[in-house]
């Protein structure tokens, strides 16, 4: 090794006594300081101001993550790293044949190995220079960012240097095959390239997917940039590093041999044949380590789903993804985004606590049209459609199965045929979905729902009451529930985040035993005594509800509420604003109301600082408890202070804003009730009733404003808070400056003009007295 490292020494001194290397250096260092310098300069300039009328202000989100990824030093460097390299590698070899040195290093007896580890221990010696640099930026954030995070920043400087290495290597080897350095340049920046692409080709084809995927260098880095070190990533960038080195000695050695072709090609696969052997072995999901370096962990699936899938223990979980020629979400699902989007995206950080998960796919082609759909089939049949849309992909329309292949072996009609994944465990079988969304894939609520429903848990079961024209949980229009009640293509509705939804028609269905809560939504016509002496006998049970109602209908629902001891008050809420017309109420969830869901009180402490949430009724009346109640009332939603009351008379409500007028019988108070919970003890349980006083807020016209707000915890604490199960994440602390603008301002004069100005001066007498000696 002595000599090795005199080698290294030898290279590291000619590096040193090059001005190319200097040049480099400087160019980084300016590049970073940049790149650096510029966002902490806005965004100490930001904080500063915000602060003048915000004491305490603090930006939303980790400073650290926004100073290196998002705005970008580390980004920006790794995007334009490629340039460097070359630059520095391209006369390793190629120098020793321009000077004569190379027979002098043939004839002696130094071996052809000490050479090029030698040679490549000096560069990257060298490169630790650069890394140096990123870690100068890492140092000052730490004095810059209260509470910095350290270890994502450790673990971008661990990516950086790993492709440094690579790079370095592939140089090396290129050098050995040009000696002619601007050839060798562009040949390592071809090398390059062509391994930062390789992994987009041939992904269609089983045979080679895995091995052109593990060869490409593209996004490999991608993980640790985000604070992820992963051992497959890892192994990789060294087996990279140790194939082109593999490769240089086998170059250098064949041009002092006279050996046959197909013994040098040979050397050149046993090597690569080498190398992807301990990758594939290195990259099982089984064999796969992982350490999340960040602060908050935002790299790491939550505590609650890791308990989950361990619940599975040893038994297989099979995954079959169904992707449909003809559906949405085709580019996902095809074999082209099998490795880089399917598992390594979205699947590996479940695998990483569950590495036996079983995966598999079928193609196949379908359609939602019928045949009479002339607008969609214009004339043509399924087949032809198919055959055109794989002719358009450039893909054999014999790998997708045609419908009644697919039908023998599963219904997909209920999933609209769009890209679903089925999970199967212990016979059971669990479609899993995906979204038209920019998230497109399942998130934690979603998967959590599905892995319970495959272990046979409690899933609530909630039915819409019908027979007295009530909001319709099935229709599309803007005044009914389907969106948030039984539409699988949202990720939010209540089938895909827990919960089991039906109808029941209490005019000629009783209610099910197994029902969770019963939902009354806004019966229009007069309740019979059949359906009232069902809802009263359920009532009586213990069980749960939710009833909404409308102004103008008060006496509709009064009977059934005034025997719980409340009753919707005469009238209509009425706020006059000049952006909105005058019975478009906006209510606020009281404290009480933000403990129906735990991540409520979550929200309204980190986010909203304590501050109330907003919400919209457009069109409610005032609840009031009767005095005679046996339940427990809870005000949920109320209306601002001063701002409301309740109009007796007619409201016209597109003409000019109404007064309040006394002499008519309109009310003022300091608050009205929108929204109220009734729980008991009964039957050795708690009974949980809400009750609000308008319906359209959880219309499909509405629901998105409202969902996450108020009527998705009213279901969670109607159903006994089993869904959504609340997964929190650990806050980011580092959302502040240590740091005024006018720092910030001196650090930009020092890093972008002091440091790399007098970097050129020493690098320049340095070399003007090596020039003179």
């Amino acid at each position: 090794m002595k000599i090795v490292f005199k080698i290294a020494k030898n290279e590291l001194r000619y590096l040193f006594y090059s001005p190319i290397a200097w040049f480099l250096l400087i160019v980084f260092l300016a590049q970073c300081a940049i790149f650096y310098c510029n966002p902490v300069f806005d965004l100490a300039n930001i904080q500063e101001v915000s602060r003048k009328d915000q004491p305490g202000f603090m930006f939303n989100g980790s400073l650290t993550i926004g100073l290196f990824l998002k705005y970008g030093i580390i980004m920006s460097v790794m995007r334009n790293l490629y340039i460097f390299i070359p630059l520095l590698t391209m006369g390793l070899i190629g120098r020793e044949f321009d000077n004569g040195s190379s027979r002098l290093l043939y004839s002696s007896p130094i071996r052809l190995r000490q050479i090029v580890l030698g040679k490549y221990i000096g560069i990257a010696t060298y490169c630790l220079l650069l890394v140096s640099i990123l870690g100068l930026f890492v140092v000052i954030t730490l004095f810059n960012v209260q509470h910095a995070d350290y270890g994502l920043m450790l673990a971008e400087l661990l990516g950086f240097y790993l492709l440094v290495l690579a790079y370095t290597a592939i140089g090396l080897f290129v050098s050995s095959l040009s000696h002619n350095q601007i050839v060798a340049a562009i040949l390592t920046f071809a090398v390059i390239f062509i391994l930062s692409r390789i992994g987009t080709l041939w992904q269609r084809y089983d045979l080679v997917r895995d091995l052109t995927y593990f060869l490409s260098l593209q996004n490999r880095t991608n993980k640790m940039l985000t604070g992820l070190i992963v051992s497959r990533d890892v192994v990789y960038f060294l087996l990279i590093t140790c194939m082109f080195l593999g490769f240089t000695i086998i170059k250098l050695r064949a041009e002092k041999e006279a050996k046959p072709w197909y013994i040098k090609a040979g050397r050149y696969l046993s090597v690569l044949a080498i190398t992807l052997t301990i990758g594939y072995i290195s990259s099982r999901p089984m064999l796969t380590g992982y350490l999340d370096t960040t602060a908050t962990k935002m790299n790491t699936i939550p505590v609650k789903m890791q308990q989950l899938l361990k619940e599975f223990r040893d038994s297989t979980l099979e995954v079959t993804l169904y992707c449909n020629l003809l559906g949405k979400g085709l580019g996902q699902g095809m074999p082209e985004s099998r490795n880089e989007v399917y598992l390594s995206t979205f699947w590996d950080p479940y695998l990483r606590f569950k590495s036996d998960i079983v995966f598999k796919y079928e193609y196949y082609y379908n359609t939602i049209y019928s045949a009479e759909d002339s607008v969609y089939l214009q004339g043509r049949t399924i087949h032809d459609v198919a055959k055109e849309s794989a002719d358009a992909l450039d893909a054999p329309v014999s790998m997708f199965k045609k419908p009644e292949e697919m039908a023998a072996i599963v219904d997909l009609k209920p999933e609209d045929y769009r890209l679903v994944m089925e999970l199967k465990y212990k016979g059971r079988k669990v479609f899993l979905r995906t979204y038209d969304d920019p998230g497109f894939w399942p998130d934690y609520d979603n998967m959590t729902a599905t892995l319970k429903r495959l272990l046979n848990e409690k899933i609530p079961n909630i039915q819409y009451a019908t027979g007295n024209l009530e909001r319709d949980a099935w229709a599309k229009g803007e005044r009914q529930y389907s969106l948030h009640a039984t539409f699988k293509g949202v990720r939010a509705s209540l089938p895909n985040i827990g919960f089991n939804t039906d109808t029941v028609n209490l005019e000629t269905q009783n209610i099910d035993p197994a029902t969770d809560l019963l939902v009354l939504a806004d019966p229009k016509t007069a309740l019979s005594p059949v359906v009232m002496n069902k809802l009263k006998d359920y009532i009586a049970q213990g069980r749960n509800m939710i009833i909404t109602g409308e102004p103008g209908k008060q006496q509709i629902l009064n009977p059934l509420l005034q025997q719980l001891g409340v009753e919707m008050m005469n009238g209509q809420l009425v706020q006059p604003s000049k952006d909105e017309t005058p019975e478009k109420i906006t209510p606020y969830v009281t404290e009480a109301g933000t403990f129906l869901y735990e991540g409520l009180v979550h929200t309204r402490n980190s986010l909203l600082k304590g501050d109330t949430f907003p919400s919209l009724m457009p069109g409610a009346t005032a609840l009031m408890p009767t005095g005679n109640s046996a339940f427990t009332i809870t005000t949920l939603l109320e209306t601002m202070p001063g701002r409301t009351w309740l109009r007796t008379g007619p409201l016209v409500a597109d003409s000019t804003l109404p007064d309040f007028d006394a002499n008519a019988g309109d009310l003022k108070q300091k608050n009205f009730a929108t929204a109220i919970s009734l729980s008991r003890k009964i039957n050795n349980k708690e009974q949980r009733i809400i009750i609000a006083s308008d319906a359209d807020f959880a219309s499909n016209y509405r629901i998105g404003m409202n969902f996450l707000t108020y009527l998705l915890p009213f279901y969670t604490y109607t159903t006994d808070g089993l869904f959504p199960v609340y997964m929190p994440e650990i806050p980011s602390v580092d959302k502040s400056f240590r740091i005024g603008a006018t720092a910030a301002a001196i650090q930009k004069t020092i890093f972008v003009w002091v440091l790399p100005g007098a970097l050129l001066l020493f690098g320049t007498v340095l070399l003007i007295r090596r020039k003179r000696k």
